[in-house]
């Protein structure tokens, strides 16, 4: 039994550690780095939606995988939220933040914490990631840089 709910995030982190090396920065990176996503991923943008003090970039890659980039008035990508049978390139996706996001989630799961969904918070960083076989999702955001009167339920 233990063995089973130990499955989900094995997967997780094990399709983490073979992500491509190309590192673009998108979160906590400039606006600019959207669209560098977007080109890296083979993506189309789907849309762009001004919603309250923030945008919304949606964008879908070539193999079917949305990504949603929110960038805040200030020019800050500030969350990030994927949903696809795959995992985005999470290097790419959370830049500077990815070594330090692996190394905790792969610990998590050594030490049996990690059941189920998997969130890791590091303080200045928050991934959550779920789901199974063909269908997975997730969220990263920098609670420091939510634009005010934004709260991290409205990132999804």
């Amino acid at each position: 039994m233990r063995a089973a709910k130990t499955v989900l995030p094995l997967a997780i982190v094990g399709a983490c550690l073979v992500m491509s090396s190309n590192v673009h920065a998108a979160l906590g990176g400039a606006a600019s780095t959207v669209q560098d996503d977007r080109v890296q991923m083979q993506g189309a943008l789907r849309q762009v939606v001004r919603n309250g003090p923030f945008t919304l970039h949606e964008m879908q890659s070539a193999s079917g995988i949305v990504v949603r980039e929110y960038v805040s008035d200030a020019g800050t990508v500030f969350a990030i939220t994927w949903k696809g049978a795959t995992f985005p390139d999470m290097r790419q996706l959370l830049g500077p933040y990815f070594d330090r996001y692996q190394a905790e989630a792969q610990r998590l799961v050594r030490a049996g914490r990690a059941h189920g969904p998997l969130t890791v918070d590091l303080g200045d960083v928050v991934v959550q990631t779920a789901g199974h076989n063909r269908s997975f999702m997730g969220r990263a955001y920098l609670p420091g840089s939510l634009p005010q009167g934004v709260d991290a339920q409205a990132i999804r």
